[in-house]
């Protein structure tokens, strides 16, 4: 059998094991403190702890401890690091990727711009920094030659702007890359991101698995994916994967890469970026869009798969010819992150996770024809995030990708949307709605959004009223016929239903017969809460979840946290004689204290849930508690004395 190591963590590492497994491989992980018993440590036949994912010496040393012959390194961490090939060579090792030197060649922007030339693929128009700045044609692009990510980046407009920015990125690339030399090209000021998946194997064969498009990006971090392009021609397709091919093979290059281009709109030309020595994060768009015509008939390609098999030795088992394309993908990339305000990075529990497609073992949901029975459309999930799990800043923020494909790029557009809109996280705040309302956007759905477009403009922040509203019509006490105890009968005399008041970040009357909500489903379990509405003639679907203190929203992918006052604490001030009154029907979830115990003010007695929230009952001050008038488990009615507490002398 053979034994893979993956040197990585989260959904590539379990998605690197899904195929390894099929396969009959041994799969080894490694793991931080912080990763003890995260997902990818549990799905390994065996794991080891590391003090980082970024140690050499840890990482080559616990293949070595495993046996295993071969390290798949997925992307970040040492996925693109020369001296990391060289050690596991040096091991004896094989590194499932390129060689250490080709790592080295296109690792830096400028030694990948003369393997482009020398292979004849079009770069962008730079300048010598020995150039006289004033004779530069602006606006340019300074960037750092051994960076990526954006880093050391940044757009001159003028001469006058030129020293302080080339210091800016000088500075910047040093810090990050240990490295300060800087690049002076041409910048596009409309461009798409086009990128070629290549693979090599070491029989001297280069085939290309087509393009995709990365334009809707921010700050040059990637948002969402697609293949095919949606808006190149046939003939500049042809052009882009052939000078991607040349260059791989300019290079000697074996393994999964990716060549990167930018493609100019008001041109049309396009010019080399760089090349990723690895695995990208969009992979799965073209896993889902290229097929390869055997014998057997056209099989979905598997990218991992052919990585090992290039990694053992074996020559690619196709020719160029082969390979094709089937409907469109498209790739949303779910980080934990509050994309409405700042796109400032998130931590904490997620208490509740449901992902789409979750019931399916491979996270993989398909609609069929029914009368054809074939594929019409797939929603495929790869994440590594699970109810309770705890998410930190430690590690890249990214939790998992939906990747909707579909027969044409509507179709798979708006099964993305369906998806994101079905991602349920509660407990940390995750971009899924943003994402949402981009992909429901009218410049996503007619392909303008350039790579510029997400630094000019904003996405509309879903509506935090109708999430509100959504809210207090789910937590309303149900109509007769339900097994509720907290339900209204609905009766009022010589009128209309009364109306309910839901405390959700203030008050919300939620109306029986309102005509702007019409209400089709609501249902609720333990501390949640569903709801299947038309609000003002349009569809609306909620989950929502009550503690003691706030009301947590998902609405069209967005998480939403609305404070609700402790309706207790006004109610025991009112009673002023210390005997806690229980505000609403609900179930003693806790008792806290017996009779004749002292207790300080603000000590909490005990929980009982209502209203499908947990609330803390506290004492109104300090004293002796005379009187318990529950047990855990009771179903207590509203004003049902539960403590008495007997005020301290003095």
């Amino acid at each position: 059998m053979n034994t893979l190591l993956i040197a990585n963590r989260g959904e590539i590492a379990l998605r690197v094991m899904r195929t390894a497994k099929r396969l009959g491989w041994g799969c080894v992980a490694i793991h931080t403190d912080l990763d003890a018993d995260a997902p990818h440590v549990r799905a390994a036949d065996r794991a080891v702890r590391v003090g980082s994912y970024l140690d050499i010496d840890e990482v080559v040393a616990a293949a070595r401890e495993t046996g295993a012959g071969y390290v798949h390194p997925g992307y970040g961490f040492l996925s693109e690091r020369a001296p990391f090939a060289r050690a596991l060579a040096d091991a004896g090792i094989t590194l499932v990727g390129p060689s250490a030197d080709v790592m080295d060649a296109m690792g830096r922007k400028d030694a990948a711009r003369e393997v482009a030339v020398a292979a004849g693929v079009p770069v962008v128009p730079s300048y010598s920094l020995a150039d006289d700045k004033d004779s530069f044609s602006y606006p340019v692009l300074v960037k750092a030659a051994a960076g990526g990510g954006g880093k050391g980046m940044r757009v001159v407009r003028s001469a006058s702007e030129y020293d302080e920015s080339f210091a800016a990125a000088q500075r910047e690339a040093r810090s990050s890359f240990g490295d300060d030399t800087i690049l002076v090209e041409k910048y596009v000021e409309s461009g798409r991101h086009i990128e070629v998946q290549v693979m090599g194997d070491t029989h001297g064969t280069v085939l290309h698995f087509f393009e995709r498009d990365c334009s809707t990006q921010r700050r040059h971090q990637k948002v969402l994916e697609e293949a095919p392009a949606p808006t190149i021609s046939d003939e500049q397709r042809a052009a882009i994967t052939s000078s991607a091919v040349a260059l791989a093979a300019q290079c000697g290059y074996t393994g999964a890469g990716t060549v990167e281009f930018l493609l100019d709109n008001a041109t049309g030309e396009f010019y080399f970026l760089e090349m990723n020595t690895r695995l990208q994060v969009e992979h799965p768009v073209t896993e889902e869009v290229t097929r390869v015509r055997s014998e057997k008939g056209s099989e979905r390609v598997d990218l991992v798969e052919l990585q090992l098999l290039v990694a053992t030795g074996e020559p690619l088992p196709f020719a160029q010819d082969a390979i094709t394309l089937h409907g469109h993908a498209i790739e949303a990339r779910v980080y934990a992150e509050d994309s409405f305000h700042g796109f400032l990075p998130q931590a904490g529990v997620a208490t509740e996770v449901t992902w789409p497609g979750a019931h399916f073992a491979d996270g993989v949901e398909s609609d069929h024809d029914h009368d054809t029975g074939a594929v019409v459309g797939r929603l495929r999930v790869d994440h590594a995030l699970e109810s309770f799990q705890e998410v930190t800043t430690a590690y890249d923020p990214m939790l998992g990708k939906v990747i909707a494909w579909g027969r044409d790029r509507e179709d798979a557009r708006r099964r993305l949307v369906r998806g994101l809109e079905s991602t349920h996280i509660l407990g940390l705040t995750t971009n899924t709605g943003f994402l949402a309302a981009l992909a429901r956007s009218d410049e996503f759905r007619d392909a303008t959004i350039d790579t510029a477009w997400l630094d000019h403009h904003e996405v509309p922040a879903p509506d935090r009223d109708l999430a509100r509203l959504l809210a207090a019509h789910a937590l309303a006490p149900r109509e007769d016929g339900t097994s509720d105890p907290w339900r209204t009968d609905g009766w009022r005399m010589g009128g209309e239903p009364a109306p309910v008041v839901v405390d959700v970040d203030g008050p919300v009357t939620v109306e029986p017969a309102s005509a702007s909500v019409v209400v089709f489903e609501s249902h609720q379990s333990g501390r949640h809460a569903w709801i299947d509405a038309e609000v003002d003639g349009r569809r609306e679907h909620a989950t929502v979840r009550g503690t003691s203190s706030a009301v947590e929203v998902l609405h069209r992918g967005q998480r939403f946290v609305f404070d609700r006052p402790d309706p207790f604490a006004d109610h025991a001030g009112a009673a002023g004689d210390g005997t806690l009154l229980a505000p609403m029907p609900g179930t003693v979830l806790a008792v806290n204290v017996a009779e004749g115990q002292a207790v300080a003010e603000g000590e909490t007695l005990g929980v009982m849930e209502a209203m499908k929230m947990e609330l803390a009952l506290k004492a109104p001050f300090a004293g002796t508690v005379t009187t318990v008038g529950a047990a855990v488990g009771d179903l207590v009615k509203l004003g049902a004395a539960l403590f008495t507490v007997e005020p301290s002398d003095g």
